[in-house]
């Protein structure tokens, strides 16, 4: 039966700090110093946002104004925006997950990572181990507006020190052409409808635009875009890997392909009013500046969270992360078919979480879902489109006979079409995955052999496979991978891959110490080096593959399927982290195939 919705003074929103992303398992998605705080999670009550520090939240509104209050008259923008990867830096279950651990395995690292993904949490100073749901709304932004346009110092190598101007929505904001839209917007503020200061009324607008020169440049990208952390091993190497480049020789900036109409790819940029305020547009034919940021990340936490949605803020994110997306919640046909059933007594009732208990409230709240899911998908198809646009595959080449009984011999050439960077880039060494997956169809449909196959958690199958490592399926000697490697030296042997920087250690707690001598002089760390796999730009490599003569068994018509794929985290990654079966799931759903064709040959 329907539950009829309670009266507005009884709609007090449970405010527990259950972070159920699979409801089954739970998150925590605070950086706690390696303390698993689920059990807590599951009995404590949230404290409100800045308890303890009463001034918090009305100085984050003001000297640090959200994203929320720029949407108004740059609703373009905002959209645009609020998918991204700036926008999920702050949210992201992976990132927390990782932060909590390698400060855990590493205490030196402290306040390192959070200066780049929650810049106005460290400008606000909020602890790096406080919770994502006691941060202020404009911290859990991640890279927002002001993190990029209240910023007016050009910086070039120090890892996130990028100070952000504290200032209210009214004081002035930076970009790369100039404030002649704004002033003539102030100049007309009763046309407009605008406030630019408290005592008057209207849409509250910023007073002034300055130009900030550095902030269509690459460089403007380099303190958060270029990390080592502090042994001198570079985590981020994007800006390596540019600078060298032949888009850097030729003066192409990562914004001319991060931010064109074409996404990774320096097409030129879109045209459109630089505002629309109260219907009236600003300067019609501006240059417009796509800040999707399209690139090869992807959102995985839960569609109530991300993408950054204002009607999202009716309720708690704890709330949130105990709504049921996955099973249909709010879904009109859902509903109805739930209540038929109770009613039927075909299904028992549902013990709904306090603040899902009436049916208006998940309707309500699947609006929300759909909304965000519907962004989602536009940044799916963005991430495929720039995978694709930066990359080929051509082949297969046969370098044998194509005999029955015989072996075989090809390989493909995968080429890396962006002047910019490798492919994959960035970096983590444990991240990003972009592997070729090719297999073999005999006459008869089946399947007769295979590389780039994946385990039953969705990984390669290479050492870290846990499949490997059981001995339930094979080694995948032949796998084309380009996922660059930390390799560390340890107490015992020799080099061996690691998923973090981090050596094993005599000592209980590993700090990462800075080494005696410069890193010059070995060219890396001592006892810890990456191993690089990715593709310079504009280069190629080939993928060569040999089929066991016993497998063509024989003649007539065979098949040659082949893939790219590409993943931001190996699943045993994820574990070793932390992450729930629902995060685990999530990446794996994300999961991007492409370049994907078929080759017909004959065997004789």
């Amino acid at each position: 039966m329907r539950k009829m919705r309670p009266s507005a003074t009884s709609l007090v929103l449970s405010l527990g700090l259950a972070l159920s992303l699979s409801f089954d398992a739970h998150l925590t998605w605070a950086a706690d110093d390696g303390a698993d705080r689920v059990e807590e999670a599951d009995m404590a009550e949230s404290a409100p946002p800045g308890e303890g520090d009463p001034h918090l939240d009305v100085f984050s509104e003001t000297a640090y104004p959200s994203a929320t209050q720029c949407a108004p008259c740059h609703e373009k923008i905002y959209d645009e925006w609020r998918s991204s990867s700036h926008a999920y830096a702050a949210i992201s279950p992976v990132f927390h997950k990782f932060e909590q651990t390698i400060n855990t395995l590493a205490p030196t690292i402290n306040t390192f990572c959070v200066r780049c993904h929650m810049s106005v949490g460290t400008a606000l100073g909020e602890p790096r181990e406080m919770p994502l749901w006691e941060r202020a709304q404009v911290s859990r932004e991640g890279v927002t507006c002001i993190s990029c346009h209240r910023v007016d110092t050009a910086y070039g190598k120090v890892n996130g020190e990028r100070r952000i101007i504290p200032g209210d929505i009214h004081d002035p904001m930076y970009g790369n052409i100039g404030g002649d839209g704004v002033a003539e917007v102030v100049e007309n503020s009763g046309f407009y409808k605008v406030a630019t200061s408290e005592e008057e009324r209207g849409v509250p607008i910023h007073n002034k635009g300055i130009k900030f020169a550095q902030i269509d440049k690459s460089e403007f990208c380099v303190s958060c875009h270029q990390v080592a952390v502090n042994i001198g091993i570079k985590l981020e190497v994007v800006w390596d890997q540019y600078r060298a480049s032949p888009a850097a020789a030729e003066g192409v900036t990562c914004q001319q392909c991060h931010m064109s109409k074409t996404p990774g790819v320096a097409t030129g940029y879109e045209e459109g009013p630089i505002a629309d305020i109260n219907g009236e547009v600003v300067n019609e034919n501006r240059v417009h500046h796509n800040h999707a940021f399209a690139g090869p990340g992807y959102p995985i936490a839960h569609p109530g969270v991300f993408p950054h949605n204002p009607d999202a803020e009716t309720w708690p994110m704890q709330d949130w992360l105990k709504f049921d997306y996955r099973s249909g919640w709010g879904d009109p046909d859902w509903e109805d078919a739930y209540e038929d059933a109770v009613e039927a007594g075909e299904r028992q009732e549902i013990a709904f979480p306090e603040a899902w208990e009436f049916r208006i409230d998940r309707e309500d709240a699947r609006a929300v879902i759909e909304d965000n899911l519907e962004k989602i998908e536009e940044k799916k198809e963005l991430r495929r489109q720039v995978m694709e646009n930066g990359s080929k595959v051509e082949g297969p080449f046969f370098t044998s006979d194509k005999a029955a009984g015989e072996s075989l011999s090809f390989y493909y050439t995968v080429t890396n079409t962006n002047p910019g960077h490798n492919l994959p880039s960035g970096s983590l060494g444990a991240q990003p995955e972009v592997w070729l997956n090719v297999a073999l169809i005999d006459p008869d449909g089946k399947n007769v052999w295979e590389s780039g196959y994946v385990d039953q958690y969705g990984d390669m199958a290479d050492l870290h496979s846990y499949d490997v490592r059981d001995g339930t399926i094979p080694h995948d000697d032949q796998l084309f991978n380009l996922q660059t490697k930390f390799l560390t030296t340890n107490v015992k042997g020799t080099d061996r891959e690691m998923y973090l920087p981090v050596n094993v250690d005599l000592d209980q707690l590993p700090f990462l110490r800075p080494p005696a001598q410069p890193v010059t002089v070995m060219n890396h760390p001592p006892f810890a080096r990456m191993e690089g796999r990715s593709l310079p730009p504009l280069s190629s490599r080939d993928a060569e593959y040999s089929v066991p003569g016993d497998l063509l068994t024989k003649p007539g018509k065979y098949k040659l399927a082949v893939r790219m794929r590409s993943r931001a985290e190996p699943i045993y990654f994820m574990k070793f982290i932390g992450a729930t079966t629902e995060m685990e799931q999530a990446m794996n759903e994300w999961m991007l195939d492409y370049h994907a064709y078929t080759v017909e040959f004959e065997v004789q």
